[in-house]
């Protein structure tokens, strides 16, 4: 088969991805349709970007597709997609088609199949996703998306309007494009995100996080930031962001910070707005963030917190300093810590910090030095406790157990069972006698 099609080489692609797509292209060809690489594989291919994923158009209509092939999953074909599985590979194949009737400014209700690759790429949203290549290295490119892409520039495929109102998330995605790509945005595209924000209400709260948070892993997040507030769309969403200002440096420190450290990235944002660890907490539910992130970002905001509430003399007394360093240790947990120490470097570089260079070097210390972090680091359960002391369990036993981990923690006591039970007996004789 690979003889009747020569493919064109892919530079940016897994080779096994490229060849095997290839193949399903060739099969298709070889029973008389037409098909074609489409849209972000296309796009990035042509600058040069890691291309993830290769999505093949096709005039087959899907049930055609379906029989050609011994491997396909009927992913969407209701709306013209199948996936085609090939040799541990896998690719949405789609009909050409045309679309209608967006009633909740998101999905079509009508679908229509059509015999045009160019009219398949008119439905699509930006110039440059509604490009086509063939095996052979042609373009279809009916829409100038080369030209746009040279440019630097996003712009929609006819009117910015409809194609909003079509699909509101591709507002947010005309911003993530921007600040990812560090593209403009084209005049007539940017009026059309202003005219048409009002419809983003429609859009899950989990599609516009995921997209969100491409552009805070970007590597122009304040970018995005900034083109997010000028357009509105923060205070239109099912859950609007309730922005009311921001602190420049701290907003400034998102970019002293690896893209790979997104809890840090999305903490100095809600630091940076005014944002408290218990606002944050609702605010990252209703955007539907993992419970694992949820946690993370909320734990380095608390911290951050605590920390501001330390007695600024204490901090000057090293064992004080030190004890005090620990209780916030193992309220909040060693990540935060960490998190925070990384937050606290990125912040001096933009003068936010709010403890010096010097201090923070003696807290990292601490946290390096800490070999006890949590209950599960105790050489002694809660069951074992109430037989040494032959005792009932109850709301003490954790308050307890929380007490001599700090003990434990700061090398006060020994971490062994014998110790922690003599410290036990002690504080409960003390406690009973006050």
């Amino acid at each position: 088969m690979a003889e009747m099609f020569n493919s064109v080489q892919w530079r940016n692609a897994d080779p096994n991805m490229a060849e095997r797509s290839a193949d399903v292209i060739r099969t298709l060809l070889q029973h008389g349709y037409e098909a074609y690489w489409v849209g972000g594989c296309v796009r990035d291919e042509y600058m040069g970007r890691r291309v993830s994923d290769m999505d093949i158009t096709t005039s087959a209509l899907p049930e055609v597709t379906c029989s050609v092939f011994p491997k396909v999953v009927p992913t969407g074909i209701k709306h013209g997609t199948v996936t085609v599985l090939m040799e541990g590979q896998a690719f949405e194949v789609t009909t050409y088609r045309v679309e209608s009737g967006y009633e909740d400014h998101r999905h079509p209700t009508e679908v229509a199949f059509v015999r045009d690759v160019k009219e398949d790429l008119t439905r699509r949203d930006f110039t440059m996703n509604a490009m086509a290549r063939g095996i052979d290295g042609s373009w279809v490119d009916p829409f100038g998306g080369r030209e746009d892409i040279d440019k630097q520039v996003i712009r929609c495929v006819g009117d910015a309007r409809l194609r909003f109102r079509e699909d509101a998330l591709r507002m947010v995605r005309c911003i993530r494009f921007a600040s990812v790509f560090g593209f403009s945005i084209a005049l007539h595209t940017w009026k059309g995100i202003l005219s048409e924000r009002d419809t983003l209400s429609w859009i899950a709260m989990e599609r516009i996080r995921s997209e969100f948070e491409k552009i805070m892993t970007g590597p122009s997040p304040l970018r995005g930031l900034e083109m997010f507030l000028r357009s509105g769309l923060y205070s239109r969403m099912k859950a609007p962001f309730p922005y009311t200002g921001h602190d420049v440096p701290i907003m400034e420190a998102i970019h002293r910070t690896a893209p790979e450290h997104s809890s840090i990235r999305w903490s100095l944002l809600l630091l940076a707005c005014g944002i408290s660890a218990q606002e944050a907490e609702r605010l990252l539910r209703s955007w539907t963030f993992s419970n694992k992130q949820r946690e993370a970002i909320v734990k380095l905001l608390a911290l951050h917190e605590s920390y501001a509430q330390v007695n600024e003399e204490k901090e000057k007394e090293k064992q004080s300093g030190r004890l005090t360093w620990i209780k916030l240790v193992l309220a909040h947990g060693a990540e935060a810590a960490h998190s925070w120490l990384q937050m606290q470097t990125a912040m001096e570089w933009t003068g936010a910090a709010t403890v010096s260079p010097a201090v923070m070097e003696q807290l990292e210390g601490w946290l390096q030095e800490l070999q006890i972090r949590n209950l599960k680091d105790l050489n002694i359960t809660g069951s074992e406790l109430l037989l040494a002391l032959d005792k009932r369990g109850g709301a003490w036993l954790g308050e307890l157990l929380g007490e001599l981990l700090e003990k434990a923690a700061a090398g006060l006591i020994n971490n062994d069972k014998e110790s922690l039970i003599n410290e036990a007996k002690r504080v409960v004789i003390n406690n009973e006698g006050s």
